[in-house]
């Protein structure tokens, strides 16, 4: 088992030295992973629930909070750091022009020496998608096609793809990154996330919910794994195999709440780190 650092840009990360002296500190102490979180915009007042708390409020019931860019906070740490993987978690995948996402984010793979780890959702936030002028309803189907967009533009010498988030014939995107593809989680709390990292995803991190509900969930991203032959025999840890599982946890997570989470792996595939 791995760990993770959540929320990695709030807080006191959000100005330049506690953002360094964040990331210096969670690579000093052994993390894996640094995780951004994102939001372009939040409205006020919005009616959409939430769906980590009970409340239905981020934040505590907040809306006015700072969140930096997530990829431009982890280009800041990236300079600063040496080997504590730079993850997105998540990254609004559905609000993004996936071809300049592409860009993006072998850019800061190739200035990292190969650290990004792309976690993506689809998004909750109906509000904020007006205010962006993009297209909620539709989202899952444009967060598929988007996964199925970047690792075109990432791993063919001349990249065509034609779907309704993106449409491109016999380009070049370059520079490619050193990780071909950058591995992409899979975020989320409904079967349709689970589905999507099993079919499309090189990991799953199911929203913070009840263990049996986590439980659920991930069964339901393996069986989407199987479903779709991405399933190897158990004894095998290929890399494809089962999507890695990224269960999440609150902050200051006991030892017997880490280990609760043990039961839920299968043989070949232990949780990769805990958020």
């Amino acid at each position: 088992m791995r760990f993770g650092l959540a929320f990695a840009n709030t807080g006191p990360a959000v100005e330049p030295e506690g953002a360094v002296a964040t990331a210096r500190a969670a690579e000093q102490a052994g993390f894996e992973s640094l995780w951004t979180v994102e939001h372009v915009v939040v409205p006020a007042g919005y009616a959409s629930a939430y769906p980590y708390a009970r409340s239905g409020r981020m934040a505590g019931g907040a809306e006015d909070f700072d969140i930096p860019a997530p990829l431009v906070w982890l280009s800041h740490v990236a300079a600063v750091t040496s080997s504590i993987r730079l993850a997105t978690g998540v990254l609004i995948l559905p609000q993004r022009n996936p071809v300049i996402l592409a860009k993006q984010a072998a850019t800061l793979d190739v200035l990292s020496g190969g650290r990004v780890v792309l976690g993506i959702g689809s998004g909750w936030l109906a509000e904020e998608f007006a205010a962006l002028g993009v297209s909620f309803a539709d989202r899952g189907d444009r967060t598929d096609d988007s996964i199925r967009a970047l690792r075109a533009l990432w791993t063919e010498d001349l990249a065509s793809h034609d779907g309704p988030a993106a449409s491109f014939e016999r380009v070049y995107s370059r520079p490619r990154p050193v990780q071909r593809p950058i591995p992409i989680v899979v975020g989320g709390h409904s079967k349709r996330a689970a589905r999507r990292a099993g079919e499309l995803g090189d990991g799953f991190f199911p929203g913070t919910r009840p263990r049996e509900v986590v439980a659920d969930l991930i069964a339901h991203a393996r069986r989407a794994a199987e479903e779709a032959g991405r399933a190897t025999p158990v004894r095998s840890r290929s890399p494809s195999d089962l999507p890695r599982i990224r269960p999440g946890s609150r902050p200051g997570p006991r030892r017997a709440s880490i280990e609760s989470w043990l039961p839920c792996r299968a043989p070949s595939t232990l949780p990769h780190s805990t958020r």
